[in-house]
């Protein structure tokens, strides 16, 4: 009992320090932000406009409340609940793919507008619109890896779940799994504001 008391405890720790390892990362995209931000204000608030608000909004929904779905997943192994568990585990899934699919589209409406890094169009826009949306494409893009590394995460913690490898006792996978994914959440609620919300 004691050596797994152990092993739970490194891997929280291990997990704890690779998201801070995340939080570098991204804050060093936010810092770029706002030395662009303050360099060309009148720019990006331009280029802001040009995005979608209605996809950013759904898509802000849907990742608070895939937070929430997993929250219910941790709480109900902790109560043994496995099938609720599971339930939880796949509606989150099915939330993440929704944010996948939501981000596809209105990727695919502002290059269908030649609104893309390197692209003429841009470029005649001006520098500072081209800032904007060269770090909204890198910021999107990778936070979209997150999410889909994350969804694929929960689908592998689900397997094991089913297969009786996480359990009311030994939940430590899922529960650094759910920290994960409101890292994931959180990164986003910066992103929404910066991007969609400048005035």
């Amino acid at each position: 009992m004691t050596i797994e008391h152990r092993d739970d405890t490194g891997a929280r720790f291990g997990m704890w320090l690779f998201l801070y390892t995340e939080v570098i990362l991204f804050s060093g995209l936010f810092i770029l932000y706002a030395i662009s931000l303050s360099k060309f204000p009148e720019q990006f608030s331009a280029a802001s406009h040009k995005l979608n608000i209605y996809f950013g909004t759904v898509n802000t929904l849907v990742l608070l409340t895939s937070s929430l779905t997993f929250a219910l997943a941790v709480s109900a192994i902790q109560m043994g609940r496995k099938k609720q568990c599971l339930r939880f585990c796949w509606a989150t899934i099915g939330l993440a793919v929704v944010f996948l699919i939501n981000k596809y589209f209105e990727w695919s409406a502002e290059i269908a507008h030649g609104i893309y890094p390197g692209s003429e169009t841009l470029a005649e826009m001006g520098p500072g619109i081209t800032s904007f949306f060269n770090l909204y494409y890198l910021t999107t893009g990778l936070h979209g890896l997150h999410v889909l590394i994350g969804a694929t995460l929960i689908a592998v913690v689900a397997v094991l779940t089913v297969k009786d490898r996480v359990t009311s006792d030994r939940y430590t996978l899922l529960e650094n799994s759910a920290l994960y994914w409101h890292l994931v959440d959180l990164v986003w609620i910066f992103v929404f504001p910066l991007y969609y919300l400048i005035l």
